[in-house]
């Protein structure tokens, strides 16, 4: 789920999935298109992939319109897997 806590400020909750990232796709990458987008993370309780491919989706929205997409709270098993496929210093935003 995801959910706007504040302007320029949101949330992914639950889990990150295949069956999941699909509905969120389209909703995360408009909110990171309008402006700066702090997202936390910690509300994740678990993560594939998929959920990868959703924040890298969120994230060429956000570079495509100017914009900084920040990650805040990545649960370990999803920074783990990023690790996994070098995306780490993508996805900090370093």
């Amino acid at each position: 789920m995801l959910k706007t806590t504040a302007p320029g400020a949101a949330s992914l909750l639950g889990r990150i999935d295949m069956d999941s990232s699909a509905a969120l796709a389209r909703p995360l990458a408009q909110l990171a298109a309008q402006g700066p987008l702090r997202l936390d993370l910690s509300g994740v309780e678990s993560a594939d992939s998929a959920a990868l491919a959703l924040l890298l989706a969120a994230h060429r929205a956000a570079r495509a319109a100017g914009h900084r997409l920040t990650l805040a709270g990545m649960p370990a098993d999803l920074a783990s897997l990023a690790g996994l496929y070098d995306l780490g210093p993508l996805l900090s935003g370093e």
